[in-house]
């Protein structure tokens, strides 16, 4: 069987739910990934009759929904807040900006989004943690291994009465392992999931091309983590082959901006082995949804939700069930 294609509205909630419906019902999505942004998920509102609305509204278009996402409000929790954090919280989180009152507020939120999920019969919630010593990431000055253990710490510290509301409710909260957040490689993911004693409400949400432009085997991340792998995104990302003027950091260059060495893109046109990671898939047994997390700046979103449904569509495929010899046997 086929596993579901989603798209995430996270890089569309400057239109309406509806609106949204609307384009992926008429692309052919099997449901969507709603983003907390703009109308999709207000979680302020989120009680049973606003949940079970959201839910009729995608029945309505033929849409399910496996996942809510909250990537924005999750981030302040262990980040230094800071004026960056306002431009992406939602009022009632940012507050009166004092960094330890936007984080006590930013975990009540995520608490909450896991009862939203609930309410509308979603177990995972996907999203980030932030990270209180990503500035710490090129060790230099030279960062005693002491500092890096405060920061998995502090971040375990923040997480662990979210994750433990999690486990009472039957929700799992996926971190998209990325740069800034506590886990952006395999070997931070691994002291992840040590600094929370692998807490059952506790895994990923796996986007390779995160890991392709920084170097890390995506494909080995998937066997690596087999069972903590509770959601996935699909984006792809296109990697210079010749040598430019910014490198892997980016140079404080925009997103899009053609001396950079890396960009992200539409799923297929990139250098993501999306062949691959299926057949990974298969082998762990994962059959969760595959959410295009659409994003590539030099092409038209509805043009590029389409190109990336058709692509996925066609790279998926169930497993065998049998071994394709035992037809020869008597």
């Amino acid at each position: 069987m086929s596993k579901p294609i989603t798209l995430f509205t996270g890089q569309w909630a400057d239109l309406p739910l509806e609106k949204v419906c609307e384009i992926a019902r008429n692309i052919g999505y099997d449901g969507l990934e709603l983003a907390c942004s703009g109308d999709h998920i207000e979680v302020l509102k989120a009680d049973k009759f606003y949940c079970e609305s959201k839910v009729e509204l995608l029945e309505k278009y033929k849409l399910q929904v496996f996942a809510i996402s909250n990537h924005l409000v999750g981030q302040a929790l262990c980040d230094q807040v800071d004026q960056r954090h306002k431009a992406i919280l939602p009022k009632h989180v940012w507050g009166n900006g004092k960094p330890e009152e936007v984080q006590k507020r930013a975990a009540e939120e995520m608490i909450k989004t896991g009862h939203a999920a609930k309410n509308m019969g979603v177990k995972i919630v996907n999203g980030f943690t932030g990270s209180s010593i990503w500035k710490y990431l090129y060790s230099f000055p030279p960062t005693p291994n002491e500092m890096i253990e405060e920061g998995f710490a502090d971040f375990a510290n923040r997480w662990l009465p979210i994750l433990d509301e999690y486990e009472k409710i039957g929700v799992k909260f996926a971190l998209e392992v990325h740069p800034t957040e506590i886990a952006f490689d395999t070997i931070t993911a691994k002291r992840a999931l040590d600094a929370v004693n692998n807490h059952p409400a506790f895994g990923f949400n796996y986007d390779p091309s995160h890991l392709a432009y920084q170097g890390v085997d995506y494909i080995e991340f998937i066997d690596e983590f087999s069972t903590k792998i509770f959601h996935a995104h699909i984006k792809d990302v296109h990697l210079s082959d010749k040598q430019t003027k910014a490198g892997i950091f980016g140079g404080y260059l925009n997103f899009g901006d053609y001396r950079r060495n890396w960009n992200f893109c539409s799923p297929g046109r990139g250098k993501v082995n999306f062949e691959e990671i299926i057949r990974a898939f298969n082998r762990i047994g994962y059959q969760g949804p595959l959410s295009v997390e659409w994003e590539d700046a030099g092409m038209d979103r509805l043009h590029g939700a389409k190109e990336a449904y058709e692509f996925i569509r066609g790279k998926d495929f169930p497993s065998s069930a049998i071994a394709f010899d035992d037809a020869f046997k008597k």
